[in-house]
C-alpha cells in the first residue's frame, strides 16, 4: 500500500518557503522549495500561496499543516507570540496559533523570548532546537544554530534555559559586499573555506583575545601589501567573525556543543570548534527542522498506532 501524507510541514522564512508532506512516521513523501517568502507571499496572499503548493504536491483538502518561521511574525500571516524561556516542548506547543478564517487546519509554532538584562528572541530556530534535542536525545548541553543570526542555546533538564544571538552571517554579508572589504573579496563572497590557512589564522586571533574591530581592516591592507587573494580575504573575514562568536559563546558556556547546520556552514563551524578545542556533534539543519515540525504535528494531531502498523 502506498503511504499517504499525514501532515504538511512548512518552514516559512523571510525569503524562502519549504514544504514537506510526510507520513505518520515522519518519512518525506514529497517536498517543495521556493522563493515564496514573506514579501512574495504577502502580496499574493499567504493562504493562496500555501494552497497552491499543497495542490502541486497532491495534498488532500483536509491535510493538517504545521508552520514555523517568520510566517508567525508580526509582519507575517498571523502573529504567533513568543514563549518565554525556560521552555520545553509542551510549553512551546501551548503557544501554537491556528489560522482563522480558512477551512484547512493550519497552526503556527511560536518563537522563544528572553527578558531581563539580556533581552533576546528567536523565531524558526526553536523548531530546529526541538529537532536537535530529539535527534540527539539531549537533556543538557549547548546547541549552536549558525546562520544569519546565529543562536547559542543552553539546554538544562530538557528546557531551553537561556540563549544568545550573534549577527555573524549578517555582518559577513554586509562587510563582504558593502564595506571597503568588498574590494578585497570581490566575487569570492561565497568562497570562504574552512581549510584555507587564513581561516585558521583569523580564528586563532579571536580566540587569543584580539578584538575583531582592530583586525578587520587588516584584510584590506594584506590585499594591498601582501597580495592576499579574494579567497584568502573571504576565509579571513569568516574566521574573524566566527572566531569572535565562538570566543564570546565560550566565555558564557562550557561543555559539548551540538551544531545544527548544513553544507558550508557545517564545515566552517565544525572546523572552528575543532580548532578552538570544543567537542561537538553535528545535526543536519534540514533534518532538525523537519523532525521538530513532525513532532509538533504528531502532538497536535496524534495518529493511532494501529494506523501505522
Amino acid at each position: 500500500m502506498t503511504p499517504q501524507p499525514a501532515y504538511g510541514l512548512s518552514d516559512w522564512g523571510t525569503s524562502r518557503f519549504r514544504l514537506w508532506l510526510v507520513d505518520g512516521r515522519g518519512d518525506v513523501l514529497a517536498e517543495k522549495r521556493t522563493d515564496d517568502g514573506l514579501d512574495a507571499s504577502r502580496a499574493r496572499g499567504f493562504a493562496a500561496t500555501l494552497e497552491s503548493h499543497l495542490a502541486e504536491l497532491g495534498a488532500r483538502d483536509d491535510l493538517p499543516v504545521i508552520v514555523c518561521g517568520m510566517a508567525g511574525s508580526r509582519q507575517g500571516w498571523v502573529e504567533a507570540n513568543y514563549v518565554p524561556v525556560p521552555a520545553d516542548l509542551p510549553s512551546i506547543l501551548s503557544g501554537t496559533v491556528r489560522i482563522p478564517g480558512i477551512d484547512r487546519d493550519v497552526r503556527i509554532i511560536p518563537g522563544l523570548s528572553q527578558s531581563g538584562s539580556a533581552p533576546n528572541v528567536m523565531r524558526g530556530e526553536e523548531t530546529q532546537l526541538l529537532g536537535a534535542i530529539l535527534t540527539q536525545n539531549l537533556s543538557n548541553g549547548i546547541i549552536a544554530m549558525p546562520g544569519t543570526h546565529s543562536k547559542w542555546v543552553a539546554l538544562e533538564n530538557g528546557k531551553a534555559n537561556h540563549f544568545s544571538t550573534f549577527l555573524t552571517g549578517e555582518l559577513y554579508a554586509l562587510l563582504a559586499s558593502q564595506s571597503i572589504l568588498r574590494h578585497s573579496i570581490g566575487d569570492a563572497v561565497g568562497a570562504a573555506s574552512p581549510d584555507h590557512p587564513q581561516f585558521a589564522a583569523a580564528l586563532d586571533l579571536m580566540l587569543s583575545g584580539k578584538r575583531m574591530l582592530g583586525e578587520l581592516f587588516g584584510i584590506r591592507a594584506a590585499m594591498l601589501l601582501d597580495n592576499l587573494s579574494p579567497e584568502g580575504a573571504a576565509a579571513r573575514l569568516s574566521g574573524l567573525l566566527i572566531g569572535a562568536e565562538i570566543a564570546a559563546a565560550r566565555m558564557e558556556k562550557q561543555g559539548r556543543v551540538t551544531i545544527v547546520a548544513s553544507g558550508t556552514m557545517a564545515a566552517l563551524y565544525g572546523r572552528a570548534l575543532a580548532l578552538s578545542g570544543l567537542e561537538y556533534d553535528l545535526v543536519d539543519a534540514d533534518e532538525a527542522v523537519r523532525k521538530g515540525l513532525f513532532v509538533a504535528a504528531s502532538r497536535l494531531w496524534p495518529i493511532e498506532q494501529e494506523r501505522l502498523a
